[in-house]
């Protein structure tokens, strides 16, 4: 379970994040005609090609930047994890499998397959949500509850 620090939360920055996001995704397919999907960036470069190997270290190496500039900036909001080590293992496990089954992940799916009028990708981001809050419940109350 991830406890966060709400009181931190404001709505501008959120909507400030989501249109960036937006913006970057969108500039991503125009200049070079892919998919901004994590788990596919990630995964070409498990079998790279010669000419596919400098943008995606370049793309992964910005989502690795991003936090470290933001914190020479600012203070991030304290963010406490209380699951173990191996439920962390298990879950992210789950995740990969399910980013492979269903061919893409949260960003490729639910980002940029919504916003390009994808049934796939509508389909896969209603499945994920919904196991998603499926795990959640049987978890917080029928598992912790018992």
């Amino acid at each position: 379970m991830i406890d966060v620090a709400w009181d931190n939360f404001t709505p501008w920055s959120a909507l400030a994040g989501g249109i960036i996001i937006g913006l970057s995704a969108a500039a991503f397919i125009l200049l070079n005609g892919r998919i901004a999907g994590i788990s596919g960036i990630l995964g070409g470069l498990l079998a790279p090609q010669k000419q596919d190997v400098l943008w995606r270290v370049a793309f992964l190496a910005g989502m690795f930047a991003a936090p470290l500039i933001w914190m020479a900036l600012a203070d991030l909001p304290p963010i406490e994890i209380k699951a173990g080590y191996p439920a962390l293992i298990v879950a992210g496990l789950l995740v990969g499998i399910g980013t492979r089954y269903g061919s893409g992940c949260t960003s490729g799916h639910g980002v940029c397959g919504l916003s390009r009028l994808s049934a796939r990708s509508l389909f896969a981001t209603l499945t994920f949500m919904a196991a998603g809050f499926i795990t959640v419940y049987i978890i917080r109350h029928l598992i912790a509850g018992a």
